[in-house]
């Protein structure tokens, strides 16, 4: 098992979960974060503080397309292991559905 960042992290890219992140797999896109799967210990620490729930095991039904993104473009993104502040915007896209259309591929700033 691994944990997998979904959709709900389009956008609002909260950074709570990569402070506490024992292992730093977190990576930084443009508009949202991944988990690198390779990396990921499964301590599941990450998962409670996502305050918008983008943060799910990869044992729930319906993440395999999550998997794969997060899969592929942790290997493509930088390493981010400081919390910073979320994009200004970020109040009105937390909650909003299928945000997948909103991704963007480009890589964020990193450390």
């Amino acid at each position: 098992m691994t944990y997998v960042v979904n959709d709900s992290c389009i956008k609002c890219k909260l950074m709570d979960c990569v402070s506490v992140c024992p292992v730093d797999c977190f990576y930084e896109g443009k508009n949202m974060l991944v988990i690198h799967p390779d990396e990921c210990i499964d301590c599941g620490v990450c998962e409670p503080e996502c305050p918008v729930e983008a943060i799910k095991p990869d044992t729930e039904p319906g993440l395999e397309e999550f998997l794969k993104l997060n899969a592929e473009y942790a290997k493509a993104w930088p390493n981010i292991t400081v919390k910073r502040d979320p994009p200004p915007d970020h109040k009105e896209w937390e909650g909003k559905p299928d945000k997948l259309k909103l991704f963007d591929p480009e890589p964020g700033e990193g450390d």
